[in-house]
């Protein structure tokens, strides 16, 4: 597998990761989005111990602190969507979420109804 391919699901899974503990911690405590947020500033960190080295070419001359700006910089949209999606589940799923209809004709009224 390609190194580029490696860190995407890297990144990936980080976000996931982080998305459902944010997710299930905001279930009690509406700042826990922030904590999840935050623990956007370890993905390097995440990263690095999974890919152990094997980094995409952009990546393999830098060092240190330059590593960490550069994996940070990378991996944040893709982050960003996955740490979105699943807080977004794993909070909807918590609070027991159940749609209600404004409109009795909708049909959201209406499979409701028929059920």
């Amino acid at each position: 597998m390609r190194a580029d391919n490696k860190f995407a699901l890297a990144v990936y899974l980080w976000g996931a990761i982080t998305g459902i503990i944010s997710g299930a911690l905001s279930v009690q405590n509406k700042a826990a989005w922030i904590i999840g947020a935050l623990m956007f500033l370890l993905s390097d960190v995440f990263i690095k111990a999974v890919l152990r080295g094997d980094f995409p070419e952009e990546l393999k001359a830098l060092d240190g602190g330059a590593l960490r700006v550069a994996i940070l910089k990378k991996a944040f949209w893709g982050w960003l969507l996955f740490w979105l999606y699943f807080t977004m589940l794993v909070y909807t799923i918590g609070i027991d979420f159940k749609p209600v209809p404004y409109n009795n004709q909708s049909l959201l009224a209406q499979m409701m109804n028929s059920s």
